[in-house]
């Protein structure tokens, strides 16, 4: 039987920019120097959002794990709050992998990058640049704006955009931002709404009514989403990398997907039968997990 480690979470911060972000810090009991994998959330996200399921995993199979909130957002500083911005994003990622190259007890070698949708994209460029990380999992990535920001219909495209350059403008004049909302059922004026999840991310946050009150985002995103295309960088990433896609994902559209994904040289790539949002949830979570335990295990040296 498999051994299945005890271990320790600790509440970290690291500097990143001009303020701090927050993070939690897995050890696994027993295990000299493990490997240590970073682990960072999608779009509007923050670690509560089921990301202490992985690193929970991770920690019980002998990998240390850092999971951490980006600037903006969760108990990570930096006002106003819940602006995504994507440079920030990439700094915090940045700031966060020299953090744990700089932690003692575990191996600075083994660093493995985690990131899920918006964050998936940000891994694929992390990857493509730091060619000192040994391994990236990116799990149904974003990888090409104008799939993603024109996959909605016409007539809600229409009116985020509206709603993005009136919070840019009010950016530009000292004014507090004008928001909308991340997630939405169909017919909202949301970011998302795909079908179902809404009431998908109402699992992922167990209900709490104190999560899905932070649903939402400064509406200047709306303007930069289509100029994100970090599938681009696929073909420069180095490292092996496990790609989970969802058979029916309606925001990151697959086939975009899975043409990024056919281009990275050590790519692996496992397609599931669920949605965007689902494979935080049971019944695909076990299964993707598992299936990133075996990419480990292989890729960057079994703990145990």
């Amino acid at each position: 039987m498999t051994r299945q480690f005890t271990f320790v979470r600790s509440d970290v911060t690291f500097d990143s920019g001009d303020v701090q972000c927050a993070a939690w810090l897995y050890r696994p009991d027993g295990v000299v120097n493990p490997p240590i994998v970073v682990l960072a959330h999608g779009f509007a996200a923050f670690r509560e959002l089921r990301l202490d399921a992985y690193a929970a995993r991770f920690a019980q199979a002998g990998y240390a794990s850092l999971v951490f909130d980006y600037r903006h957002w969760g108990a990570s500083g930096g006002s106003p709050r819940r602006i995504l911005d994507i440079g920030k994003q990439h700094g915090d990622w940045d700031a966060a992998i020299a953090y744990v190259r700089g932690l003692e007890g575990v191996d600075t070698r083994r660093v493995v990058a985690w990131g899920s949708s918006f964050g998936g994209g940000h891994v694929l460029r992390l990857a493509a640049h730091d060619h000192d990380v040994v391994a990236a999992i990116v799990q149904v990535p974003h990888v090409s704006g104008p799939a993603s920001a024109f996959s909605q219909s016409p007539t809600l495209v229409a009116r985020l955009i509206i709603a993005g350059a009136r919070d840019q403008f009010r950016a530009w004049t000292g004014r507090t931002p004008y928001r909308m909302a991340a997630i939405g059922r169909p017919g909202d004026v949301a970011m998302m709404t795909s079908p179902g999840a809404y009431e998908q991310v109402e699992r992922m946050g167990d209900m709490r009514e104190e999560l899905l009150a932070e649903n939402d985002v400064a509406a200047r995103i709306a303007l930069r989403v289509p100029f994100y295309s970090p599938g681009r960088h696929a073909a420069a990433i180095n490292v092996p990398v496990l790609v989970q896609l969802a058979a029916k994902d309606d925001v990151t559209p697959i086939d975009k997907a899975q043409a990024v994904a056919r281009r990275i040289p050590k790519g692996e790539v496992h397609t599931y039968d669920c949605g965007h949002f689902e494979p935080y949830l049971d019944p695909y979570f076990e299964t993707i997990v598992a299936d990133q335990l075996d990419f480990l295990d292989r890729h960057v040296g079994d703990p145990r």
